[in-house]
Parts: C-alpha cells; sequence; structure tokens
C-alpha cells in the first residue's frame, strides 16, 4: 500500500486515505458503499456537528466537521469513480457560487445591510437555478428536511409572491379553525382525515413561528429537551414517595407535574 504516515495531515492526504479505502484492496465495507447507502450517515453526521455547536464544544465540533467532511469527500468519490464530477468540481462549483451571489463583494453591486444582501441573493438564485415563478422555489426546497424545518422555509419563500397573513395575530386566528377540523376528524376515527388536519394544524402554528421570529424546528427541540428533564424530575419524585406511575391516578400524576413546574 503507497501510504505516508505523517505527524499532521490535510484534505489532499484526506481524500487520498478515502480512495485507499474504496480501492479494491481498501476496506471491505467502505469499498461497497453507495449514496444510498451512506445516507442515513450523512444525516446523522450533520446532527452531530449541530449537536457540538448547541453544546459549545470546540473539540468536539472539530471531530464531528472533520466526520461531515469524510462524508462529503465519500460521496464526491462515488461519483468520481462514475467519471462524473470529483472533489474538486465540488470546490470549484461552491466557489463559483459564493462570487456570483456576493456581487456586493466581488462585483460592483452595493448592499450595505443584511437585508440587502439577502434580497440580492434570492433574486440572484432564482436566476440562477432558472427559477421563472415563486411556485418554482417553493418546489425548489428540499422535500429531505424537517418537516418544521421544511414547512417554515415554505412559508417564507411563498410568502414573497405577497400571499401570506398580515401579522402573527393573523396567522394565530387560523389555529381554532384547524383545531376544530381536527376535533371533528378525531370523532370521526378516519386515520387519514385525522393525519390531514393534524398536519394543517401543525403548519399553522409554524406560521405563527415564522411571524414571531421564532425557529419552529428549535422551538420544539426544546421544548422536547424541557419535557424530557421534568419528566424525569416526576418519574424520580414518584419513586421517592412510593408512587407506582403506572397504576396511580392520573391526577396524582398531573399534581406531580404541577409540583415539578
Amino acid at each position: 500500500m503507497d501510504f505516508q504516515y505523517k505527524d499532521a495531515y490535510n484534505i489532499t492526504d484526506l481524500i487520498g486515505i478515502m480512495r485507499i479505502l474504496r480501492s479494491p484492496n481498501g476496506c471491505p465495507w467502505d469499498k461497497v458503499q453507495t449514496h444510498e447507502s451512506i445516507r442515513q450517515n450523512f444525516i446523522e453526521e450533520t446532527y452531530e456537528a449541530v449537536e457540538a455547536i448547541d453544546k459549545g464544544d470546540s473539540p468536539l465540533l472539530k471531530e464531528e466537521l472533520g466526520d461531515v467532511l469524510m462524508q462529503v469527500i465519500f460521496h464526491s468519490l462515488m461519483e468520481e469513480e462514475e467519471g462524473r464530477f470529483n472533489f474538486d468540481d465540488v470546490c470549484n462549483d461552491v466557489c463559483q457560487k459564493l462570487i456570483i451571489r456576493h456581487p456586493h463583494v466581488f462585483g460592483s453591486v452595493d448592499a450595505e445591510t443584511p437585508e440587502e444582501v439577502l434580497r440580492n441573493w434570492d433574486a440572484i438564485k432564482m436566476q440562477t437555478k432558472s427559477q421563472e415563478s415563486y411556485a418554482d422555489s417553493v418546489d425548489d426546497v428540499a422535500r429531505s428536511l424537517p418537516a418544521l424545518m421544511r414547512a417554515q422555509k415554505v412559508q417564507k419563500r411563498s410568502a414573497k409572491s405577497g400571499m401570506d397573513f398580515k401579522n402573527a395575530a393573523e396567522a394565530a386566528s387560523k389555529v381554532p379553525e384547524e383545531q376544530q377540523e381536527l376535533f371533528r376528524a378525531i370523532e370521526s376515527g378516519d386515520k387519514a382525515q385525522i393525519e390531514e388536519e393534524l398536519g394543517d394544524l401543525l403548519f399553522s402554528v409554524v406560521n405563527i413561528a415564522r411571524f414571531a421570529g421564532v425557529d419552529a424546528e428549535q422551538a420544539l427541540y426544546r421544548s422536547t429537551d424541557k419535557f424530557a428533564k421534568r419528566f424525569r424530575a416526576v418519574e424520580e419524585l414518584a419513586h421517592e414517595r412510593g408512587i407506582d406511575m403506572k397504576t396511580a391516578q392520573p391526577s396524582l400524576i398531573d399534581s406531580l407535574w404541577e409540583e415539578v413546574k
């Protein structure tokens, strides 16, 4: 094997290592992977990097960014093997994109505020992606995004057409209507209808988050964390008092919950 051990490695070395792993005499696992087989790995590595950011853990972030970069190179090598593009092409394309979408830095366009930059970015993005309508830009939102994130992004893009609520209060006024439709669906027992109406209710709630300047995905993330911590506290309190949560009256569990809050 033609490989040189070093005290410190760089991006060229990483690509070389991945090429070795993908070679006929490389790793039995790495060389048989496909885009589809490691798709979930890419998602997981990205979320682990986000977790490091949330924790404010720089050493962990360094490690997780390396894992994300490895995934980028992994997929690039698969494309290189098929003769479609390589990692250099990936770097070239993103450099070209950054230059084109920052004419206020690399060109003669004026943009003094972040808002002006974003307006220019969106306009240029529509041009470079051959988006001829707002519907085209909505369709361009990745369907693989987490549902709340996708909903908020779709709403944000469609709002640029002028079709939108006036404010958060008007968006919130839609929620009771969606709730009632969900209640009627629950009464009917129609699972497909329940799913549809529940989706409509969640979509309406995301509208409120958008107008309030809140990230819906992050809001639910934090609420889930809050619930998990409170649930643990309730369970510990129940254990201290000899209460079996499985058999206890719901009112007793509710009282423990209120006590923990």
